[in-house]
């Protein structure tokens, strides 16, 4: 049985209105987004948050903010986004919280006369060791809990990206997000990284899409959905219903009620 959820949307302003949102349209959890100034760390009471989860019978996931770079060549801007990371675990397990997504940014990149140079595709040697730096204070920090790390596909990996990826899965802590809609985007060029580590698959972003177009309600867009719900559900994977306005999301659960 998957445990279907919805993202943090711009129409829901607070807590309370995801959480009321969730509840009411039969969903389990709610995906804080980090981006947001109301779920920065400093904002999250989490005695406030636990409540208001037994309240509306949900519980939550967390988004980590899509600046998140914890292999800057800047040491004191790459610590403040590790020291963010433990921190958040820490928010995590207070929450009971079992996954955080994060995506693996591409970096900076050099354009030359006949290509792109990528900064940590250039200097691999030092970013691939930050990679493993940073697998490993997760490990430490997250210990004998139960929680996740989640790779999120963005737009098509590159080498280096999925040898970081490779590098963080060596330890049990973290996993990968599929999100199916991102790989459509790229031309499908996510897929068959992620169907080779299928095993370490724990969480899905689902959402329709058209040519480029993302984040559409499921059932309006060319994307196989029963194809990417029997993958989540072969692999045990909670699936976020990641929509970007309270109808199309309201679509997407019916659509799932429908099948």
């Amino acid at each position: 049985m998957i445990d279907f959820g919805m993202p943090t949307l711009i129409e829901t302003k607070t807590l309370d209105d995801c959480a009321a949102l969730c509840g009411a349209l039969g969903l389990s959890f709610v995906e804080l987004n980090m981006n947001l100034p109301q779920y920065q760390l400093g904002k999250i009471n989490t005695e406030r948050f636990i409540k208001t989860a037994e309240r509306y019978g949900i519980y939550y996931t967390i988004h980590l903010d899509e600046n998140l770079n914890v292999s800057d060549f800047n040491p004191c801007v790459a610590e403040a986004y590790r020291r963010t990371v433990k921190e958040t675990i820490s928010t995590a397990k207070a929450l009971n919280a079992p996954i955080l997504n994060m995506h693996l940014p591409r970096g900076v990149y050099f354009t030359l006369p006949d290509r792109k140079v990528f900064l940590f595709d250039e200097y691999k040697e030092t970013y691939l060791k930050s990679i493993a730096d940073f697998r490993d204070e997760c490990e430490n920090e997250i210990g004998s809990s139960n929680i996740k790390i989640c790779i999120e596909n963005t737009d098509g990996y590159t080498d280096y990206q999925t040898e970081a990826a490779d590098l963080m899965l060596k330890s049990p802590v973290f996993g990968l997000t599929f999100d199916i809609g991102h790989n459509h985007g790229a031309g499908g060029a996510d897929e068959p990284m992620i169907m080779e580590r299928a095993g370490r698959l724990y969480h899905v972003h689902m959402h329709d899409a058209l040519g480029r177009k993302n984040h559409l309600a499921l059932g309006t867009g060319e994307l196989d959905l029963k194809k990417y719900l029997r993958l989540a559900d072969e692999h045990g994977c909670r699936v976020v219903l990641e929509t970007k306005t309270v109808d199309a999301l309201r679509q997407s659960v019916d659509f799932i009620g429908n099948l």
